[in-house]
């Protein structure tokens, strides 16, 4: 009886349109941003270096990888390649130009990606599906060995890794070592929530219509007047921008320093992993697969010991493994919306309780 429409009455267009239109997701929405930016007051630095900054970063690269392959239906394996391209360009930028502001970095690094997820979308015009994957695939190991070969994106480091250098923001440290993991965590939050924000508005207007035409039949959708090309290529390069921003905080606001092998296919990999597990076509999905894939290892390494038996580290790692291909496999056959489907069933079976039908 508490998660119910009755008496909320929409009296405008504008109220029927809202990205909330119920207001009890309304309050459940508010309450969580106001309890994820009240965590730092009772999390310590290792739920906060190590699980919640990652699952932000994951967040906000599934959010992008979302948009391109749930919401248009172009399937990417270059998601770790475009990351890459946002945390190499952030780390060129701030050290050529040290009085940027950070985050207008973080933002001209994920243009930077936008611009090669733009030209690796264009053979989307011709090829779909397993083919297309393959031609996003041979950017992921294309753009991978360009950063390791060119010195110039590194300042010609021996070492051939970057790192964050210190940078103040409103007189507060928010990346380099100095930089306390709240205020890294609070800064990666606030980018997340904006963007989430951006990505569920924009799905909801002409732009994810079109994509979601695209999606379900591109030939239809050229008919009635959708040109595929350019939808196609809005898609990439949506996408790649927020993954080049997440990215510029994987580097700097999460790890401080990486090596291209940080970017590897194996990231490209989890982070489609997470967007089938959390729901393809959904923004909710993304936080949901990012969340469930940065707990799972944890709750692998800890659960053992609480059943009084010890496990190899090498065998965890491989039942993490197994765990990952046997929920991908669940999932598409049983619920291929992944997990956001299923908090959808549960919201409309409370908008029905106690009532069966």
């Amino acid at each position: 009886m508490i998660y119910r429409e009755a008496g909320q009455f929409k009296t405008s267009y504008a109220d029927d349109q809202m990205v909330f239109p119920i207001i009890q997701d309304r309050w459940c929405v508010a309450a969580a941003i106001l309890i994820a930016y009240a965590i730092p007051l009772v999390a310590n630095e290792y739920w906060l270096q190590s699980v919640l900054i990652p699952f932000l970063v994951f967040a906000l690269a599934a959010i992008g990888l979302n948009l391109l392959t749930g919401y248009c239906g172009q399937l990417s394996l270059g998601t770790g390649a475009f990351m890459a391209v946002g945390g190499y360009m952030t780390y060129k930028i701030t050290t050529s130009f040290p009085d940027i502001n950070i985050i207008a970095v973080f933002l001209i690094a994920g243009l930077a990606a936008a611009l090669v997820g733009l030209i690796f979308g264009l053979p989307s015009l011709r090829i779909k599906g397993f083919y297309l994957a393959v031609a996003t695939l041979a950017a992921q190991f294309f753009i991978s060995w360009i950063l390791n070969k060119v010195g110039w994106f590194y300042n010609y480091n021996s070492s051939g890794s970057i790192t964050a250098p210190p940078r103040e923001m409103f007189g507060i440290m928010v990346t380099g070592p100095q930089a306390s993991a709240e205020v890294r965590y609070l800064v990666a939050l606030s980018i997340v929530v904006v963007f989430a924000l951006a990505a569920k508005n924009l799905v909801r207007g002409k732009v994810g219509r079109a994509w979601m035409a695209i999606r379900d039949m591109d030939i239809a959708a050229e008919i009635i007047g959708i040109r595929p090309l350019w939808t196609k290529l809005l898609a990439f390069t949506i996408s790649s921008f927020y993954c080049g921003v997440a990215g510029a905080m994987t580097v700097f606001l999460w790890l401080g320093s990486a090596e291209t092998e940080a970017f590897d296919i194996f990231l490209s990999f989890n982070i489609l992993f997470m967007v089938i597990i959390g729901g393809l076509g959904s923004i909710l999905g993304s936080f949901l697969g990012a969340a469930f894939i940065t707990l799972l290892p944890i709750f692998l390494t800890n659960a053992p010991p609480l059943i009084v038996f010890s496990m190899p580290i090498d065998m965890q790692k491989q039942i993490e493994i197994i765990t990952f291909g046997s929920l991908i496999i669940f999932f598409l056959i049983v619920e291929p919306h992944g997990l956001a489907r299923l908090w959808q069933i549960t919201k409309e079976k409370l908008r029905l309780w106690p009532f069966p039908y």
